[in-house]
């Protein structure tokens, strides 16, 4: 039996609550007696009842002391730095994160609006959702990317997982695939988004590139593209961003997207597309969601990550979906299954509240037209801040073809300024920016444009 421990008054015939002062006392002279018993005890060396120091104690040389301090992500440590200058003109156009002509988050007001719908509903819980998430939200968010006419989606031949925002969708693809694909090498564009050879080397991909960007043109180098995937391995990975391309801002054009999904199930290769701005590029839900439409009606099998971080300002709620487009509804049924088994090891299912507002949204015709409104307001103002630093630099008369600002597309300019640039511009007008001189376009506001200019201006012309 486990002993009982009682204290030397616990059976007193004292009242409950006897006076304060002496429980006070009591307790001062108890509390003494021990002090005194420890320090006795701490210093006769002869006492093997002694407190030893543990070998993780503060004083001991820690377990982890061979670690290695990392070096901040490329992207996320720019803020960090942004943070740490204290200077009044700093302007940080590192983050990917929309920002209104105040330089202010912005958290839309249908979703204000859906969350209040939530929060009303007395009969929401907070159980755990299945593993693949929240049924509604899984249902809505094929096809938002696919259209409600879609073939997958009207023969039941696709399997949608709710996961964790964009990143959390790739992951969970990559390691799908690499469990059950019979080709483990995936090509990504060059550049592509920081996180992309992570995320996929992680999940136990093998990660190669193909051409993407021309330096010169400060576009398309769709040549290069279509020269490299035609001479990918036959079944081999594809990654494709949907829209907006990140970092670049370069998109192909539709008759170019024709002949790279014409090249691509030629040759056999899988596509696995990177949405992570439907609606938040041009403005357009459907336009920004061609590319992808394209591929599924085809017959052919596909997967798609989607977020909804940019295009909701869900960015802290880490909402988004994989789905995966397959042959068959029996196939589609196999990968779901598949899918879980992927899921549950990792975050066991994912979180309830931002895919219930996603859901909706979504479903209310009233919610939706307000969300597309708003939604299109962020991409036109993003647009607007293209235009504004376009005349602005040729206003400066600034060195240079500056016209690929207001040719790329969506949240980033691909600025073509070196790295040496970059910093001269953080170091003399404190303008964050990663060292490839990507721009967040929503970082900017006509406040800020002026400042800009003055900086790309000494940049180009100071520093070589």
């Amino acid at each position: 039996m486990r002993p009982q421990f009682t204290s030397p008054d616990a059976h007193s015939s004292s009242p409950a609550f006897s006076s304060s002062s002496s429980s006070s006392s009591s307790s001062d002279r108890r509390l003494n007696a021990l002090v005194r018993h420890l320090d006795s005890s701490a210093m006769d060396p002869n006492n093997n009842s002694s407190i030893s120091a543990s070998p993780t104690s503060a004083h001991a040389n820690s377990v982890f002391a061979h670690v290695v301090r990392a070096p901040e992500d490329p992207i996320l440590g720019v803020t960090v730095a942004y943070n740490k200058d204290p200077s009044p003109a700093k302007l940080n156009l590192g983050v990917g994160a929309y920002r209104t002509e105040e330089g202010k988050p912005l958290v839309l007001n249908v979703v204000r609006k859906a969350e209040q719908l939530l929060v009303n509903d007395r009969s929401r819980v907070k159980e755990y959702l299945p593993i693949v998430g929240l049924a509604d939200f899984n249902k809505l968010s094929a096809k938002l990317i696919l259209g409600a006419d879609s073939p997958p989606i009207q023969e039941n031949r696709i399997t949608t997982a709710q996961c964790l925002s964009g990143t959390g969708s790739l992951r969970v693809g990559g390691e799908f695939l690499a469990k059950h694909y019979h080709e483990r090498t995936i090509y990504i564009p060059q550049p592509t988004w920081g996180n992309h050879t992570k995320v996929f080397t992680l999940a136990g991909l093998s990660v190669k590139s193909y051409q993407y960007y021309d330096p010169a043109t400060r576009g398309l180098n769709f040549q290069g593209l279509l020269e490299d995937l035609r001479s990918a391995p036959a079944g081999a990975i594809v990654l494709l961003h949907a829209c907006a391309h990140n970092p670049t801002g370069v998109d192909p054009t539709l008759e170019q997207w024709e002949q790279i999904r014409q090249l691509v199930r030629s040759r056999g290769l899988l596509p696995f597309f990177d949405s992570a701005y439907q609606g938040f590029a041009s403005g357009s839900l459907d336009a920004d969601a061609e590319s992808v439409r394209r591929f599924a009606a085809d017959g052919g099998e596909c997967l798609i990550a989607q977020s909804y971080a940019k295009n909701m300002g869900l960015y802290g709620e880490r909402v988004g979906a994989l789905s995966i487009v397959c042959k068959t509804a029996d196939v589609a049924s196999k990968v779901e299954s598949q899918l879980k088994l992927v899921i549950r090891p990792m975050y066991s299912n994912p979180p309830i509240h931002g895919a219930s507002i996603v859901a909706t949204i979504l479903k209310d015709r009233d919610l939706f037209n307000e969300w597309t409104i708003e939604l299109k307001a962020m991409a036109d103002r993003i647009i607007s801040m293209r235009h504004q630093l376009f005349e602005s630099l040729r206003a400066k008369g600034t060195p240079g073809d500056w016209s690929h600002i207001i040719k790329q597309i969506g949240m980033f300019t691909f600025t073509g300024l070196n790295s040496e640039q970059v910093a001269f511009m953080t170091k003399e007008y404190h303008i964050y920016m990663t060292s490839d001189g990507r721009i967040s376009m929503a970082g900017l506001s006509s406040r800020t444009i002026p400042h800009l200019t003055e900086a790309i201006h000494a940049a180009v012309t100071r520093v070589a």
